[in-house]
């Protein structure tokens, strides 16, 4: 176990969102931040063959009846167990950030133990801020979507959040743990095995164990968005209508779900997000539900780079596509995020 602190720097490559409660962004809330790491971690952990409850849900969230707590309430606590660290969000002057972390902007994150972190969970910390950097998103707002339509690219809802770099790890530290070491770790016997689905309170079922790097897929260098008034690539991926003036009648598990309280339908996110700026970290990345879901979503990238021979051209964002080279699933992430090469 090490008790010192440690510090990842990481760079903005976009600004990002953590809300506040004006729903506006114009501080920085550590809450907001830290929650979006924990739910990085939970899929990195589920992704490994862990379990993984949801903090948001009762009778999910750790612990249980027996006082049992999941891997992930461990480290970022729970009712009862107070988080191992306190994080701090600094400048490189070493300064504490109070406002909005904007694009171009590099900062701190100071992880303080405040009792022992096992070393297998400072690898976790370190290859979920990996994945972050590499292959996901930081914060809020990531689900709006791009536009390539003239005029609308800086309109708010199309713009990109939460991308960042990672610049460097902690000082004097790597981590030693192979991934069969970590694996044999998030899958101990004395972690609670947590269910990853509920009924809630009018028998409706809830699976969330779609939020795992198994089900995870990231193409980079390319991006999905509206073309014009008649054609979204984004839409076309997730299901939905692409004409601006039709409705949805039935969203598609991707295209998650708008709240309708009369009907009372609670909102679901969806299941991909796409960022076009900046051009040099473009990404576009989502989930399934499972293994069978991978297939579906590579021919519609295919027909993206090829065109339907029905109306629809190639996108040329999509062009030269391959999706052997491309096309990253995240048992190839898990492999890369923890083969750390000499020096990094």
């Amino acid at each position: 176990m090490r008790n010192k602190q440690y510090e990842w720097h990481l760079k903005a490559l976009t600004d990002i969102w953590t809300g506040d409660v004006d729903r506006e962004s114009k501080r920085l809330i550590l809450t907001g931040l830290l929650g979006s790491i924990r739910w990085w971690f939970e899929v990195l952990v589920r992704g490994l063959g862990g379990k993984a409850c949801d903090p948001t849900v009762d009778g999910v969230r750790c612990p249980d009846e027996k006082g049992h707590r999941c891997v992930v309430c461990k480290l970022f606590g729970c009712t009862g167990w107070a988080r191992k660290f306190r994080l701090m969000v600094l400048s490189e002057n070493g300064d504490i950030i109070q406002n909005r972390i904007q694009a171009g902007q590099t900062f701190i994150l100071r992880f303080i133990p405040l009792r022992p972190i096992h070393d297998e969970e400072w690898c976790l910390l370190d290859a979920t801020l990996r994945l972050i950097a590499n292959y996901g998103a930081m914060g809020g707002k990531t689900v709006f979507k791009p536009s390539d339509e003239e005029g609308r690219e800086r309109v708010h809802h199309h713009q990109d959040f939460g991308i960042v770099q990672y610049v460097q790890g902690p000082k004097d530290w790597k981590c030693t743990k192979t991934l069969e070491d970590i694996k044999a770790y998030v899958t101990g016997s004395h972690w609670r095995q947590v269910p990853h689905s509920y009924r809630d309170s009018q028998g409706r079922e809830h699976d969330f164990s779609w939020a795992s790097l198994q089900n995870f897929w990231c193409v980079k260098g390319r991006y999905l968005a509206r073309q014009d008034a008649n054609t979204s690539s984004f839409n076309f991926v997730i299901g939905r209508p692409e004409p601006k003036n039709v409705s949805s009648q039935g969203d598609s598990w991707l295209a998650g779900k708008r709240p309708d309280r009369q009907r009372n339908v609670e909102p679901e996110s969806k299941k991909v997000f796409s960022f076009k700026e900046p051009e040099a970290a473009r990404r576009t990345f989502g989930f399934v539900q499972d293994k069978e879901g991978f297939s579906p979503i590579l021919q519609k990238l295919e027909i993206l780079r090829d065109g339907d021979g029905d109306g629809r051209q190639p996108d040329p964002v999509w062009s030269d596509f391959d999706p052997d080279t491309e096309f990253m699933k995240g048992n190839r992430i898990l492999k890369e995020l923890f083969s750390r090469r000499e020096g990094e």
